[in-house]
């Protein structure tokens, strides 16, 4: 069975994916058909890009997309442009209305998140050191001091 999943590339705790067309038997960063967008949920807001053209070829033939593929698809109206098609829609007005929403879409600059903004603990200053005579203190002669 071909299955539409993630495959993870990225360096350790710094994950982004790859949107793959894989037989279901591959290993997860194995071997795969097409590659046919990516996914990186570091930024803020996500940064998702799918080739439409690829994505509706490979579920008019039967592909399968995993759960977290099928969240995405949906979000970008992939998932229900293909149901017009199977519904006898042209191919070619449902990918001039999927590029139209993509230029609509607003330009959002992406930044790399490292987690949640953390306000940085200030230390309490040193008190100031001061000359005490402590009791049993022997001064420069050796005496003690009481």
């Amino acid at each position: 069975m071909v299955k539409i999943r993630l495959r993870r590339v990225g360096a350790k705790k710094q994950p982004s994916y790859r949107v793959v067309v894989a037989d279901s038997r591959a290993p997860r960063d194995g071997r795969f058909i097409e590659s046919v967008g990516f996914y990186n949920p570091r930024t803020e807001p996500e940064t998702v890009t799918i080739k439409e053209d690829r994505a509706l070829h490979w579920l008019s033939v039967g592909a399968q997309p995993t759960e977290p593929v099928a969240r995405l698809l949906k979000k970008q109206g992939t998932l229900a442009r293909f149901g017009r098609l199977k519904q006898g829609d042209p191919l070619e007005a449902l990918l001039a209305e999927a590029e139209e929403a993509a230029r609509a879409a607003p330009e959002v600059s992406p930044k790399t998140l490292r987690g949640p903004a953390m306000p940085v603990a200030e230390e309490p200053a040193p008190e100031p050191e001061t000359e005490t005579a402590e009791a049993g203190h022997k001064d420069e002669e050796g005496e003690t001091e009481e």
